[in-house]
């Protein structure tokens, strides 16, 4: 089975080997069809701090590396204009 990967937007950098990434997707409303974006942040290992804020990052599913770290970097799509 393939594992999953998300593309998202770090939103924190702060710790050693851990970046937290925001993942927005967007859903219809059943009954009203209103179109709503629900966005949920993964704690992501990521090795050797290639990523900074404001990143758009691949990550991918892992192993449990920790207790909140189940996802890891894969690569760094486009960096930040910072």
């Amino acid at each position: 089975m393939p594992k999953r990967e998300l593309q998202g937007l770090v939103v924190s950098c702060k710790s050693q080997k851990t970046i937290v990434v925001e993942v927005k997707q967007r859903d219809q409303h059943a009954k009203y069809g209103k179109i709503l974006t629900n966005s949920t942040k993964y704690h992501a290992h990521d090795e050797h701090g290639v990523a900074a804020l404001g990143d758009t990052v691949l990550v991918v599913e892992s192993r449990p590396i920790s207790k909140m770290k189940r996802w890891a970097l894969k690569q760094v799509v486009s960096q930040s204009q910072g």
